[in-house]
């Protein structure tokens, strides 16, 4: 039929009994493919950060369940595995078709675009066998299926060899598409980031790693800090952000929105004031321990700091403070630019001490375009103790911290004493 594609051609030869064997066949390979398990869990992982961001009170109870599922998951992907490397038959048919359907895309792409320069007995022969091997996908069983396709590739290496794929420059092009992708979703969607120290304990611990939405201030152009235009909203009091250093270029910090533009910072007896309103805290342990990494082993601080939890702007998160007090202020924070602190306040290089960098005496205020974006949720954490921690000098997987949202509800059960 005229306009009628090869493609379509091909399976209009096939029988409806035939046409539903192979879309059963196709979900077969999807749901015994190992990315099925990856895919679906992602999903869902999608999904849940989208609850928990609207709504943080969500993760109190959806945390559990995802860890559950996520274990769920790992199991049906390492049973696919192990089935791919000690079952035969389900190891040869996998590799069957998985040949067979590489080779179907390559010739139905090929004699969709070059048919008319190929000859009519050259495009019969084609037809022929695309049919026969459809039908040995329909039929089932993995040695018809194999034979079918090894058919089939000698003749397109016989009729189309000159525009079949192959080569560095195939490889390339796949490659560089990929790339692309991955570079877009990592400059407008999320983007991972790994916590280097201990200067947003207990918040954030060595070791976990988080994903930050890069789109809710607004996308940074490549490669520059100019964002030309907000998408929902400014940073607030409270957002813990990761951003570009401003006084140090080539580092990234992750800290703690304390004041916004116009707004009157000071800090004294380990209060916090913003526009000349103090901000509540109570303790909640005194005494705690946290885990430091200094020079690559983990050490345990001593308990001279003592855990609080503080409310900033009617947002609840923890905060440790040191034994001595650490006044600072007033500053007043300038247009387009936010006062950012750790949330261990005493070993935390923050905008009170010139973000890291020297002199150490002066105020650092973060512009706008330098924030890369806000925090969502630990997807991995890789910190001391957990899963492990034997075989890797004290690093484990640590199972409780797993889809933690960075943001406190505010209704979360008091901590232990560490």
């Amino acid at each position: 039929m005229a306009g009628e594609s090869f493609k379509q051609r091909v399976r209009a030869k096939l029988t409806e009994a035939q046409k539903k064997a192979l879309s059963r066949a196709a979900w077969e390979e999807r749901l015994f493919s190992l990315w099925c398990p990856v895919t679906v869990f992602g999903l869902v992982f999608a999904v849940y950060i989208c609850i928990v961001e609207a709504d943080t009170c969500a993760y109190l109870s959806l945390q559990t369940p995802l860890k559950m599922f996520g274990l769920v998951c790992l199991a049906y992907w390492a049973a696919l595995l192990a089935a791919g490397q000690v079952w035969g038959p389900f190891k040869a048919m996998r590799k069957a078709r998985r040949e067979a359907e590489e080779l179907l895309g390559e010739v139905e792409e090929v004699m969709g675009k070059r048919s008319a320069s190929i000859p009519e007995k050259a495009r019969e022969e084609i037809t022929e066998l695309t049919v026969a091997l459809l039908e040995a996908t329909a039929a089932g069983g993995d040695k018809p299926l194999a034979e079918a396709t090894h058919k089939l590739d000698a003749a397109a290496d016989k009729h189309l060899m000159k525009w079949r794929k192959g080569g560095a420059l195939d490889f390339a092009k796949g490659f560089g598409k990929a790339l692309l992708v991955a570079l877009a979703i990592r400059t407008v969607l999320i983007e991972p980031y790994k916590i280097p120290s201990g200067s947003m304990v207990p918040t954030l611990e060595i070791g976990d790693q988080i994903f930050v939405n890069k789109f809710i201030y607004g996308v940074r152009i490549p490669f520059t800090n100019f964002v030309p235009f907000k998408i929902v909203r400014y940073p607030q009091r409270g957002d813990v952000i990761v951003f570009n250093n401003p006084v140090n270029t080539d580092k990234d910090f992750v800290k703690r929105v304390i004041g916004v533009p116009g707004d009157v910072i000071e800090v004294k007896d380990n209060q916090v004031t913003i526009n000349g309103q103090p901000q509540p805290f109570q303790l909640e342990a005194a005494d705690y321990h946290w885990w430091d990494q200094p020079s690559g082993s983990w050490t345990l601080k001593p308990g001279t700091d003592d855990l609080f939890r503080e409310t900033l702007d009617g947002q609840v998160h923890y905060a440790l403070h040191g034994k001595r007090t650490f006044d600072f202020g007033p500053v007043t924070v300038p247009p387009g630019h936010v006062f950012v602190m750790g949330d261990n306040r005493d070993n935390s290089a923050d905008s009170r001490l010139n973000l890291g960098e020297s002199p150490p005496n002066k105020v650092a205020f973060v512009p706008y375009g330098n924030i890369k974006g806000k925090a969502m949720v630990i997807w991995l954490s890789l910190a001391h103790g957990g899963l492990g921690q034997g075989f890797f000098d004290g690093t484990g997987l640590r199972t409780d911290r797993l889809f933690q949202e960075v943001t406190l509800c505010g209704s979360e059960a008091p901590r232990p004493p560490k």
